[in-house]
Order: structure tokens, then C-alpha cells, then sequence
């Protein structure tokens, strides 16, 4: 096990590293039986923002969240941080945990990354689940047009030398105020000590280079996640779970699955589901899972 900060310490859960394709990486565990679930984050988030949900899940399986190389307190040296890349470390991770194949859940930015996963190393992954989540080559991108009601903070995250420049002491700012809370619909989703786990990592020296990285991914990688899903479409089970009254998530897997997809929508909770909607969100997931494994649990 590794030794981490009180903060993030959690009845139930245990902290482990990895040194694994060329970073280290960092991933909770929790539950002791049943079928394998990975869970990764998005942004502004790390494995923490899974800290309600976990449990819930992990009565009747086995849980792994990871942060994602450049995130947490995963390894954050000069290096790659494409989707590629980190689509990547989770396939290691997976071999090294020796648990696949594992029911495959992501959110938020990490949709591509595991999007690359589950249709390059299937045998890696049991079934999808998507939550609020796009893809680029898909609409995502647009996430960035601020003329149409995009994030202005996602040209900056790009930028080289920017985000140091200007978030450099002021991450608790930043997070308050632009990319967490105001994005939830439910008072108290986030709270100070949850603001307070990511400021401490965030605001390590280059505790914004994952996050640099997937936005760059997320506004070139249109044309090479357009020609996976063209040439390796999902085949396992696919659940889509979108909140905030939009489909974009649906819409978007639908086009690059196999087959039929399940779809539930989250009334009243705004992007942040994990945070916002546990209960509701281990629902929808431990419903899909059982039907997958064929299991009554």
C-alpha cells in the first residue's frame, strides 16, 4: 500500500502506486468479491471525485479508481499526456492488476481515453459505461467554442506556459469559481474539503500538465478517434448515463457502438454525477452490471 495524506485516507479504501509505461501511477482499491470495476475521473477531478460512489459499489464487487497520469497523485514528470497515452497506462494497469477483463467506467474528459481502451484491448474490458461524457470527431470539441456556450478555460488549459502563469497559487480560485461548483445543479455537491483534496494535488509544480494534455487530445484527436470507431466499434455492453436534461452522451456512443446501447438520464443533477447523485448513479450502474454478469444481486 502507499502512504498518502490524511485528507484522502477513507474507511474502506486503500491507496496503492504502480510504476507503469514510463510514469507512476496512482489507484485506490475497495470490496473483496465479485466481478472487477475501474473507475477514472475527469476534470477538474482525480479518483476522489468517486469517494461516495465507491462503496456503494464495492458491497458486490471489487473497485478500482485510478488517477490518471498527470492527475492526483499519480506522476506528473515532463512527459506525453495524450489520450493515447493514457489510454495506454490503463491497459498496463489492467494487466498488472490481473482482473480483467473489468466493467469499464469514465467521465467527463476521460471519455476518450477510455473510449481507446474498450475498442483497442476489448479483451480488456467486460462492459462501458459513459457518463456525461463525448467524444472529439464527435462534438466534443465544441466544448471549447465559447461563441456557443463553450468553456473559456479549455483555450487556456491548452496554451503552453499559461496555465502555470495564471493558476499558479490561485487553484482553490479557479476551481470555486469556474470549473466545480458552478457546474453541479445540487447545492453542496462539492464541498470545502472535497475543493481542498483537489487544490492539494492541482497545485503540485505541473499539477495541470494531465489536464493540459487531455484538452490538447480532445482538439486533435477528432480524426483518429473517428477512424476507431469506424474501424473497431464497441461490442461489449455499452450504458450511457447522462444528467443536466442532455442526451449529448447518448447521442454520441450510440454512434460508435455495435449495437443497441442502455441510456439512463439523471433528472435534477448537473454534470458532476458521482459527486452529486451517488445513490441514483450506483443504481443505474449496479443494473447494468448484473444484467452483464447475469448474476442477482
Amino acid at each position: 500500500m502507499t502512504a498518502i495524506p490524511e485528507s484522502a485516507a477513507l474507511p474502506g479504501i486503500t491507496h496503492h502506486s504502480v510504476d507503469l509505461n514510463g510514469t507512476r501511477l496512482h489507484y485506490v482499491e475497495a470490496g473483496t468479491g465479485g466481478s472487477p470495476i475501474l473507475l477514472v475521473h475527469g476534470f477538474p477531478e482525480t479518483w476522489w471525485a468517486f469517494r461516495k460512489l465507491i462503496p456503494l459499489l464495492a458491497a458486490n464487487h471489487r473497485v478500482f479508481a485510478v488517477d490518471l497520469r498527470g492527475f492526483g497523485d499519480s506522476g506528473n514528470e515532463t512527459g506525453p499526456y495524450d489520450s493515447a497515452t493514457s489510454a495506454d497506462d490503463l491497459h498496463h494497469l489492467v494487466e498488472h492488476l490481473d482482473v480483467g477483463p473489468v466493467h469499464l467506467a469514465g467521465q467527463d474528459i476521460s471519455g476518450m481515453i477510455v473510449f481507446r481502451l474498450a475498442a483497442t484491448h476489448p479483451e480488456d474490458v467486460r462492459s462501458f459505461t459513459a457518463i456525461e461524457t463525448g467524444l472529439p470527431g464527435f462534438g466534443m470539441e465544441g466544448l471549447a467554442d465559447v461563441t456557443r456556450g463553450g468553456a473559456w478555460y479549455i483555450g487556456m488549459l491548452t496554451t503552453p506556459g499559461i496555465p502555470e502563469m495564471l493558476l499558479a497559487g490561485r487553484e482553490h480560485e479557479f476551481l470555486t469559481q469556474f470549473s466545480g461548483p458552478p457546474m453541479t445543479m445540487t447545492p453542496g455537491a462539492m464541498t470545502e474539503a472535497d475543493l481542498a483534496e483537489y487544490v492539494r494535488t492541482y497545485s503540485r509544480p505541473g499539477g495541470f500538465r494531465g489536464a493540459t494534455g487531455l484538452y490538447r487530445s480532445m482538439l486533435q484527436d477528432g480524426g483518429e478517434i473517428t477512424a476507431i470507431a469506424a474501424e473497431n466499434p464497441l461490442k461489449m455492453p455499452v450504458l450511457t448515463i447522462g444528467a443536466g436534461g442532455g442526451d449529448f452522451t447518448r447521442a454520441t456512443f450510440a454512434q460508435v457502438a455495435a449495437g443497441a446501447i442502455r441510456s439512463v438520464s439523471l433528472e435534477g443533477v448537473g454534470h458532476y454525477a458521482a459527486q452529486e447523485a451517488p445513490r441514483e448513479l450506483a443504481v443505474a450502474v449496479l443494473d447494468f452490471l448484473r444484467d452483464v454478469d447475469g448474476t442477482s444481486q
